[in-house]
C-alpha cells in the first residue's frame, strides 16, 4: 500500500514550466542518448526568505540518514513524507514514515481531517528548520531504482512558494524529518471533522460531463448481500446513449468501499484543485442510508499515496463493470 519514495511525481510539470523561464540556470544535463547521468537546475529568482504567514499547502517527502544515537535503530525514522492542506472544514493531513536502520523497516500511514489550522506551525516549522535555504534546485540522477532523496513542495497565499528535490540524497536532516513527523502526530490528535458512516453506504453515482457534449453516467447500488448492481449510461460523438446493467460481486464490492477508506475519499469534499487542469468535469457522490450525500470531484489537490482513490472506482464503474 506505500508509495515508498514516489514523491517526485507532483513537481515534474512545476519544472518543466520553471524551466522555460529566463531565470533557470542549466548546472548539469545529460547528453542525448546517454544512459543515465544527472539533470540538476536552479531558479536564481527562488526567494531563501518567505515573507507571507499564510501558508496553503505543504507537502514535505524525504528520505532521512539515520542518525546514530543511544536509541535503537528500529526506533529512529528513516523517511518522512507529510501533506497537509486547508479545506473548508478544516486541514486535510496525511502521514507516512519508516523507522529502523534499513530503508525498508516499519512503516506507518495514516490520514486525517482536523479542524485545526495547522498552517501557523507548519509556517513557524519551516522557518525553525530553514527549508527556503535550498529553494529552487533540482537534480535528478536517471537510473535509480527508486527515489533516495526526496521533494518539497510548499505554497502560499501570496504566491510564494518553496520547490525543491534531488532523487540521489537526503534533502531533509535527520531533525528536521523528526520534527514534521512530530508536528503532524500531534496535529492529528486533534479533534476530527465528523464523516459519515461507510456502513451505511448505499450507492456511487458517477458522472463525467465531456467538451463535446458526451457523458457517461453510472450508479452502483449497494445490495444487503454485499453484491451490488451497476447501471450505466454513455454519449460519445453520437446521439445514440449505450445503456448497460451488470451485477457486481461482493469481493469488488468490499475492494471498491476498503479504496474509499484506505484513500480517505470522504474526506476530499471541499480540497482545492490541482494547478494541472483536466479537460473533462468528473464527479462522484456517496448517498448513505440517511439520505446524506458527500461529493467529490477529480482533479483534486492530493498526495501521491492516495491520489488515484477516484480513478479505481471510476475503472470499476465504467470501464469494467
Amino acid at each position: 500500500m506505500f508509495h515508498i519514495f514516489n514523491k517526485d511525481r507532483g513537481n515534474e510539470k512545476d519544472r518543466e514550466n520553471d524551466q522555460k523561464k529566463n531565470n533557470i540556470v542549466v548546472l548539469k544535463k545529460t547528453k542525448p542518448g546517454m544512459c543515465g547521468g544527472t539533470d540538476a537546475t536552479l531558479d536564481t529568482d527562488a526567494p531563501k526568505e518567505i515573507l507571507s504567514q499564510d501558508m496553503i499547502l505543504f507537502d514535505v517527502t524525504s528520505a532521512l540518514h539515520t542518525k546514530p544515537s543511544q536509541d535503537s535503530y528500529e526506533e529512529l525514522i528513516n523517511y518522512v513524507s507529510a501533506f497537509a492542506i486547508k479545506t473548508k472544514e478544516g486541514t486535510f493531513m496525511l502521514l507516512e514514515k519508516r523507522m529502523g536502520y534499513q530503508r525498508r523497516g516499519n512503516g506507518s500511514f495514516s490520514w486525517v481531517l482536523v479542524k485545526e489550522n495547522v498552517f501557523p506551525k507548519l509556517v513557524e516549522l519551516v522557518r525553525e528548520c530553514e527549508l527556503a535555504k535550498n529553494n529552487g534546485f533540482h537534480s535528478r540522477t536517471h537510473g535509480l531504482p527508486e527515489n533516495f532523496g526526496g521533494s518539497v513542495n510548499i505554497k502560499y497565499a501570496s504566491g510564494e512558494n518553496i520547490s525543491f528535490s534531488n532523487n540521489q540524497t537526503p534533502i531533509l536532516s535527520f531533525d528536521a524529518g523528526q520534527k514534521i513527523a512530530e508536528l503532524f502526530e500531534d496535529a492529528m490528535k486533534g479533534e476530527k471533522v465528523p464523516l459519515p458512516d461507510l456502513a451505511a453506504l448505499t450507492e456511487i453515482r458517477f458522472l463525467e460531463e465531456r467538451k463535446d457534449g458526451g457523458f457517461t453516467k453510472a450508479t452502483l447500488k449497494f445490495h444487503r448481500d454485499g453484491t451490488g448492481l451497476n447501471i450505466k449510461s454513455a454519449k460519445y460523438d453520437t446521439d445514440k446513449i449505450y445503456e448497460s446493467e451488470n451485477m457486481v460481486d461482493a469481493e469488488t464490492i468490499h475492494q471498491i468501499k476498503n479504496n474509499i477508506e484506505v484513500n480517505g475519499m470522504l474526506a476530499w469534499s471541499g480540497l482545492p484543485e490541482t494547478e494541472y487542469h483536466y479537460s473533462e468535469k468528473k464527479s462522484m457522490t456517496f448517498v448513505f442510508g440517511d439520505q446524506e450525500e458527500v461529493t467529490v470531484e477529480s482533479g483534486r489537490s492530493l498526495p501521491v499515496q492516495i491520489d488515484r482513490g477516484f480513478f479505481n472506482i471510476e475503472l470499476e464503474m465504467t470501464t469494467k463493470h
